[in-house]
């Protein structure tokens, strides 16, 4: 029996997972979800890499939100409120959603239930494969004094650019104990630009306000509810109506960019604080932002970007130096802090790949279309119906 956990807390998890999930028990909460794990980088898996972490969830199983936890919750994120936290207390992970097999080298995975439930597996799962898969294959990272040698550097970089720097990192990190070090660093260090973690459990021991946004999915599945050309919108107008003057920034990729800002009227462009960019040229992207909110007489000086794909260094200095006195930007960085380690990262992801609506009897495919081929996801015959409706070539 395997006795490594990777996973200690019910709130080890990315602080959307739970904005999200309170949204959705409010608002769909007889909805089911369907996932599937996506090899992007077409890894090989070790020998009982299967075996090893089903055992790891059934240990997640076991896990509760302690009272000091929710004590955290409601001090720093008012706007859950009690009967979602009340569900919280109750809730438990249920290994029986997970179906995973693995024949050679290859690993299959999906999960499937209520919406409500299945939505906080994914970023515990991701973060526990990673590190087992590190800690299977045997392969040997740099020293933690040359992680916190590389990370202070960094640090360095980032401070001298005057940015505004969160961290995003739990899904792909190498490990757990690599992440808190990078997070106690940034937190030691009282660096002024610093926004805070995405991660909940990591934020609680440090006592800082979680920081973060809502997902894909969210969108995913008003699109399969009410229909690609309006998704985007309603899906912000809801979350507009549970969370108010809080959380306020819309996630612009879901369907591509341009379909996005078609749904992203006078009335959205106002009341949301900023955007947040996962995919395609961020260049280009903050270009279409600025032009945007100019054209709705909208002054870009007072809006803000999260910028979160794939940072680095070298990228945010690129991305800076454009949106100088034209936008705010703010930087999400994930992998780059808690995976630097000598090794490559994971390319891996959990998509939703269906949504059964609540008063529907059949299962509906979902897609996800960004703005790079490489990022979406879902079924073919989906992607090209959502394509030809929504008229992108």
């Amino acid at each position: 029996m395997n006795e490594f956990m990777t996973v200690s807390s019910l709130l080890d998890n990315d602080f959307y997972k739970f904005t999200m999930q309170n949204a959705i028990i409010k608002l769909f909460p007889l909805a089911k979800a369907k996932y599937e794990f996506i090899n992007r980088g077409n890894h090989f898996f070790p020998k009982n890499f299967a075996n090893i972490l089903k055992e790891n969830l059934q240990k997640m199983s076991k896990l509760r939100l302690s009272n000091d936890e929710r004590t955290f919750l409601e001090k720093n994120c008012p706007y859950l409120d009690s009967t979602y936290l009340d569900f919280l207390k109750r809730y438990q992970y249920n290994p029986k959603e997970i179906y995973i097999s693995q024949n050679g080298k290859n690993l299959k995975m999906h999960i499937e239930g209520l919406w409500s439930r299945t939505i906080l597996w994914e970023v515990p799962l991701m973060a526990t494969m990673s590190e087992l898969y590190y800690q299977l294959t045997g392969k040997k990272p740099i020293s933690d004094k040359k992680i916190f040698s590389l990370t202070k550097e960094k640090l360095k970089k980032y401070k001298e650019l005057n940015v505004k720097i969160g961290e995003y990192g739990t899904r792909r990190r190498y490990s757990y104990q690599v992440h808190k070090l990078v997070l106690n660093l940034l937190i030691e260090g009282k660096y002024p630009f610093f926004t805070g973690s995405s991660n909940v459990h990591l934020s609680h021991i440090f006592s800082k306000k979680p920081i973060g946004t809502h997902g894909h999915e969210w969108i995913m599945f008003h699109a399969a509810k009410y229909g690609f050309k309006i998704a985007d919108k309603i899906a912000m107008e809801n979350w507009l109506n549970i969370y108010g003057k809080n959380l306020r920034i819309a996630l612009s990729d879901t369907y591509t960019t341009p379909v996005f800002l078609k749904n992203f009227d006078k009335k959205l462009s106002t009341l949301f604080e900023g955007v947040r960019h996962d995919s395609g040229n961020p260049i280009l992207f903050t270009k279409q932002m600025i032009e945007h909110y100019r054209k709705l007489k909208i002054n870009p000086i007072n809006k803000k970007i999260i910028f979160s794909d794939n940072l680095n260094p070298h990228k945010v200095t690129m991305i800076s130096s454009f949106c100088k006195e034209k936008i705010n930007p703010i930087f999400g960085i994930g992998t780059n802090f808690t995976n630097d380690v000598g090794l490559p990262s994971l390319n891996i992801v959990i998509k939703m790949v269906k949504a059964l609506p609540e008063k529907t009897k059949k299962w509906i495919s979902v897609v996800k279309l960004s703005n790079v081929k490489e990022k979406s996801t879902g079924n073919k015959n989906m992607i090209f119906l959502a394509k030809k409706i929504l008229h992108i070539v």
